[in-house]
């Protein structure tokens, strides 16, 4: 059931992954919980086509979109903002390197929307390349986790080239309290949140999420 704040304010996310991340990287550095609702969509193909129907939400004041850049971050951009064109919306030419944001037009039922390719908004990449970032340089698993990874032989290997890094993150995570939860690596200060792409990432969030 669609609540008032999901009615209001809502990011759309590709899995349940990236809304734990972003609950608790919001919780850690802005020290509350999320003034906005988080939808997982349950893969990037279904959160693609649903972005005009989630602009036109009758009382929509803000969307939010988070999806992986993956293999090709000028692709990616184009199936965004078709989309969002679709929908009324006037796109900038470029994806914005601190988060775009595009003003809305209430007085005309236009929400405020926001979109971030991961991990950066300018390099390839997903959610795991955003992660792995977090993790501290003296961390004693990371070196082994990734050593793990490079020794499986490519015969043995069921993941492609573009995804050793994501095979990486994963072996790392398996050594944690909760294996495999990156947003509970963040809420139990395995992470470390300090980085600036964490600050300007949430920065983006404050900024499409302002009231």
């Amino acid at each position: 059931m669609r609540t008032e704040n999901s009615l209001s304010c809502l990011l759309l996310v590709e899995g349940v992954d990236d809304k734990h991340v972003v609950i608790h990287l919001w919780q850690r550095l802005i020290k509350s919980d999320p003034p906005f609702c988080i939808l997982d969509k349950g893969g990037v193909e279904k959160l693609l086509p649903s972005i005009p129907n989630e602009i036109k939400v009758h009382r929509r004041k803000v969307l939010g979109i988070v999806v992986d850049a993956d293999d090709d971050i000028c692709k990616r951009w184009k199936e965004v903002t078709v989309r969002l064109r679709s929908a009324g919306i006037i796109v900038p030419a470029k994806l914005d390197p601190a988060g775009s944001v595009i003003e809305g037009k209430p007085d005309e039922g236009v929400p405020r929307v926001g979109v971030w390719l991961m991990p950066d908004n300018a390099e390839t990449g997903e959610l795991e390349d955003f992660v792995a970032q977090m993790v501290p340089d003296e961390d004693p698993v990371w070196p082994m986790s990734k050593d793990y990874i490079k020794r499986i032989p490519c015969a043995h290997r069921k993941f492609s080239e573009g995804k050793i890094l994501r095979a990486k993150v994963h072996a790392w995570l398996s050594a944690r309290k909760k294996p495999r939860h990156m947003g509970l690596a963040i809420e139990n200060k395995d992470l470390d949140i300090d980085g600036a792409h964490c600050k300007r990432f949430v920065g983006w969030l404050e900024r499409l999420f302002a009231q």
